[in-house]
């Protein structure tokens, strides 16, 4: 954890920092733990430097709120940025975090939502990884829904997938689409083919949802 505890934003307020590190390694998650985290707050850090614009204190903090509470279900977002509402201090635009918070949950800011096109790259990055860390990636989302059946899994992680692939552009920043739209859009498309799912529904709560 101390590998990214000096990412985390807010001088004095290094006890709320070690509650989200704490909520991040919980043995339960598979992907949406402290490699996520690390991962989001990376890609934010190349998008600023390949000139996208965004209001850096509220989009970093909200990275480190999108998945404070994930236990794969619909209402993580909602949760996680309850916790922000309840937890930042008022020096922050608190408003403005859990907003962000909130959009993770379905990934379609408006076009002029800067803030949000950043937060929403950052977090499908992954969809462009090399073919190893997106192999990776698809199996530590299944270990996370390792309680709902293989069959509902693929309908839902499936119906997901077909989601984003319907999107105009799965990213919203210059930046973001010119780096990774292409390789994402593939990563995507060949795991659907693979999935093949019986149905476009199914599942518990929101399986695999990509986050």
């Amino acid at each position: 954890m101390t590998e990214i505890a000096h990412r985390w934003p807010l001088a004095g307020q290094d006890g709320l920092r070690d509650q989200l590190l704490e909520a991040y390694a919980d043995a339960g998650r598979g992907y949406h733990g402290l490699r996520h985290l690390a991962e989001v707050l990376e890609r934010l850090d190349e998008l600023a430097l390949a000139g996208a614009t965004f209001d850096r204190e509220p989009v970093l903090v909200a990275a480190w709120f999108h998945d404070a509470v994930h236990a794969g279900a619909a209402d993580d977002e909602e949760l996680s940025a309850q916790w922000a509402e309840r937890a930042l201090p008022d020096t922050v635009d608190v408003a403005e975090v859990a907003r962000l918070v909130r959009m993770t949950a379905a990934h379609r800011p408006a076009a002029e939502d800067a803030n949000g096109g950043a937060l929403s790259d950052a977090d499908l990055a992954i969809l462009a990884a090399p073919s190893e860390r997106y192999q990776e990636y698809v199996a530590t989302v299944r270990s996370e829904y390792a309680h709902v059946p293989d069959e509902d899994f693929a309908a839902g992680r499936a119906a997901v997938l077909a989601d984003l692939l319907a999107k105009t552009t799965l990213f919203h920043t210059a930046a973001a689409r010119e780096r990774w739209e292409e390789a994402a859009r593939a990563n995507v498309a060949a795991e659907l083919a693979r999935l093949r799912p019986p149905s476009a529904s199914g599942g518990a709560g929101r399986p695999g949802a990509a986050r």
